[in-house]
C-alpha cells in the first residue's frame, strides 16, 4: 500500500492511502490523526473512509511530524571518492531536521546564506517498530516502508565546520515523497535504480546495490548506540553525481525543476526558487 499525507480544499492534513488502480486516496482520519499514527498502530487501517480522486487533492510530505531523520553520508563507494573523502569504516551519521520537510511539488527555498546548494537522491526508510540493540538479523522486520527523500545541501556550510546538520536542514531543504510504500511491495530494497534529473538532464543514475552499508548494518548500527522510534527516518546515502562531484560545479539554480526516482517507489519533483 501507499501511505500519504493529503489535504483537500479545507487545508486540513490527513492521512490516506493512495490506491494506484482507482486513482483514489482513502482517507484514513476518522481513526487516525496523522500518517505517524497509522505507523505506530501497526495494524493495516480499513479502507472504508471518504474516497477522493488524485487530482482533486494536495499530497504532502508523507511523514510531516517523524520523530528523527536520521541520514547516512557517504555510503555510496563512487559518491564518496567523487567528495575527495576516504571510504567509511562505520556509518557516517548526522540529522536532517524535521522543520525542512516539504512534500512533492512544493518548492525548494534557496537563501542568500549559501552560494552553493546541492542536490542528493536518496532511498529513506520508514521504522514502523523500535527497538534498542536490534539485530541485522531481524532489522527488516522493524521496517514500515521506503520513500524518496532529497537530501539539498549547503556545500559551503557544511565543509565550514566538521558538522553536517544544519547546512542540511535550511527551510525547504528536505523534500520527501510522494508517498511510503510499505514493505510487502519492494521485494529487494537492495536492486533498485534510483536518479535524479534537472530540468529533464539526468545528473545522478544508479542502484542501491552499490550502497556500502545496507538497511539492516544501518538499523543495527544506530540502533547500538540510540533506541530507534516508530517513524524514525534513515535515509540511506546518495551516489555521485552531486553538483559538488561536477566540473564544473552544478549549484541548484532559481528556475530549477529537479526531479528524483527510484525504481517502485515513482519520482518526487520539485521546483526551485529563490527566496
Amino acid at each position: 500500500m501507499k501511505l500519504v499525507t493529503f489535504s483537500t480544499h479545507e487545508g486540513i492534513h490527513k492521512p490516506g492511502f493512495f490506491l494506484p488502480k482507482s486513482s483514489e486516496v482513502v482517507d484514513l482520519s476518522q481513526n487516525f490523526k496523522s500518517a505517524l499514527g497509522v505507523i505506530q498502530s501497526q495494524v493495516e487501517p480499513a479502507l472504508d473512509g471518504a474516497r477522493f480522486p488524485l487530482d482533486e487533492v494536495r499530497l504532502h510530505a508523507p511523514l510531516t511530524n517523524p520523530p528523527r531523520i536520521f541520514c547516512i553520508g557517504l555510503n555510496y563507494r563512487d559518491h564518496a571518492l567523487e567528495s575527495g573523502m576516504e571510504i567509511p569504516k562505520f556509518p557516517v551519521v548526522f540529522f536532517k531536521m524535521v522543520p525542512s520537510m516539504i512534500g512533492p511539488g512544493e518548492s525548494i527555498l534557496l537563501p542568500s546564506i549559501t552560494q552553493e546548494p546541492d542536490y542528493e537522491a536518496e532511498l529513506a526508510v520508514i521504522l514502523g517498530q523500535g527497538g534498542y540493540r536490534i539485530p541485522a538479523t531481524r532489522a527488516m522486520d522493524h521496517v514500515y516502508g521506503f520513500t524518496i527523500l532529497n537530501d539539498v545541501s549547503a556545500r559551503d556550510i557544511q565543509f565550514a565546520t566538521s558538522q553536517w546538520s544544519l547546512s542540511k536542514s535550511l527551510p525547504t531543504f528536505c523534500p520527501m515523497g510522494p508517498a511510503i510504500i510499505t514493505r510487502d511491495e519492494i521485494a529487494d530494497p537492495h536492486s533498485l535504480s534510483i536518479s535524479l534529473s534537472i530540468n529533464g538532464e539526468m545528473l545522478q543514475n544508479s542502484n542501491t546495490r552499490e550502497l556500502i552499508f545496507r538497511i539492516p548494518e544501518l538499523i543495527e548500527y544506530i540502533s547500538s548506540i540510540t533506541p530507534l522510534l516508530p517513524g524514525d527516518i534513515i535515509s540511506t546515502g546518495t551516489p555521485s553525481g552531486v553538483g559538488l562531484g561536477r566540473t564544473p560545479k552544478r549549484w541548484l539554480r532559481s528556475g530549477d525543476t529537479v526531479t528524483v526516482s527510484i525504481e517502485g517507489l515513482g519520482s518526487l519533483t520539485n521546483p526551485v526558487i529563490a527566496e
